[in-house]
């Protein structure tokens, strides 16, 4: 059997699932669930009768998970040989974006703004929210209607290359000149530091009581601890890495990383246990 090595991650369904105690804008679905554990490993390969087991634990059916995992196959977004299930398409382009939030290696700034300008001409509806996603996975925010704006500092694989090209079939992309002070400062709130500081420093202890649990031999915590490091993933990837000089200081990025870090070490190792108990022996 593949062991898990690290903690699942990606929640992206609006499809009904488990609760989730408020710490995911969105609720678990077998799609999600499966998506998720896939993320967390390397390399992202695994059983797909393992997958529908991972599911039973958040009271997913057998054959819910079996429909999610045929559509997601259908999608591209999974491989499937001889059984094995592995990332493939966006869904792999996600994971080396992933990566990268956890240990981010960002450009030198040298004070300037990279701007991206919706081209002129008639959009459909699906074509302006995918445009809205892109723009979220590439960590820019909407200055006005039509203008996406962050300050450069991020290199090509801090996002998944299918948003990078969502951005560049719809927008113009300058880098452009220094604001001033004040339009600096209106530009930053822009991205709400103090929130995403705030939300930070919440999860930090939930992480280290969950750590805790899966440490002390609680396997029952799984499904609970798949929740806390999902939200707390979910909330380092949407860091908006801005320059050191932006930020506010302290800056909680980094606790909340080594947090992380030491949440899935236990969570992966429980995890592994699970799947060892669990799992009959052809699946091993």
């Amino acid at each position: 059997m593949t062991p898990v090595r690290k903690i699942p991650a990606s929640y992206e369904s609006a499809e009904p699932g488990p609760p989730t105690g408020g710490l995911l804008e969105r609720p678990l679905s077998a799609r999600s669930v499966m998506a998720s554990l896939l993320l967390g490993m390397h390399p992202p390969r695994i059983r797909g009768s393992l997958l529908v087991r991972w599911c039973a634990l958040f009271g997913i059916s057998e054959g819910t998970a079996r429909v999610a995992l045929h559509r997601m196959a259908a999608r591209g977004e999974l491989a499937v040989d001889d059984g094995y299930c592995s990332l493939s398409g966006t869904l792999a382009q996600r994971q080396q974006a992933q990566d990268w939030s956890l240990d981010p290696v960002v450009l030198p700034w040298r004070g300037e703004w990279r701007i991206a300008v919706v081209s002129e001409g008639a959009r459909q509806p699906t074509d302006r929210r995918a445009l809205r996603e892109a723009m979220r996975r590439l960590r820019l925010v909407e200055f006005r209607e039509g203008v996406w704006l962050r300050p450069d500092n991020l290199p090509p694989d801090a996002a998944p290359t299918s948003a990078t090209a969502v951005a560049r079939e719809q927008c113009r992309v300058f880098s452009s000149a220094r604001p001033d002070d004040d339009a600096r400062d209106d530009l930053v709130a822009r991205f709400d530091p103090q929130g995403w500081a705030a939300k930070a420093r919440d999860l930090r202890p939930r992480l280290a009581a969950a750590a805790s649990a899966i440490d002390e031999g609680n396997e029952g915590m799984l499904a609970a601890g798949f929740v806390t490091g999902a939200a707390a993933l979910t909330h380092v990837r949407a860091d908006p890495v801005l320059p050191d000089e932006l930020l506010p200081s302290p800056w909680p990025a980094t606790s909340l990383r080594t947090a992380y870090r030491a949440y899935r070490s236990a969570f992966a190792d429980a995890t592994a246990r699970w799947f060892e108990r669990t799992a009959p022996d052809h699946d091993r």
